[in-house]
């Protein structure tokens, strides 16, 4: 089992990819939240535990991230891409 660390920053449009967005700008979603995330996390499958307080190295705000259990062992970038497909459909 691959226990993945999921920053809202991956997901973020409004960044970029030097700045720590992940996925492409069309599958981001602007300032996605850690809850969103793990809502889709769930859906999509996976155990998700988010982590409050905690910052990403290349911001300030304390978003916190998503400690996501990958026990099928696919790719972070697969992980990451089918995440935010889900919260892109949750804002919709």
């Amino acid at each position: 089992m691959v226990e993945n660390v999921i920053w809202p920053a991956y997901l973020d449009a409004g960044l970029t990819r030097s700045e720590g967005r992940r996925v492409p700008r069309s599958m981001a979603v602007p300032e996605p939240t850690v809850e969103e995330i793990a809502r889709a996390a769930g859906q999509v499958g996976y155990d998700a535990a988010v982590e409050r307080g905690k910052t990403y190295p290349r911001e300030f705000d304390a978003r916190g991230y998503v400690r996501v259990e990958n026990a099928d062992g696919a790719g972070k970038s697969d992980l990451l891409q089918a995440v935010a497909a889900y919260v892109a459909a949750l804002r919709e």
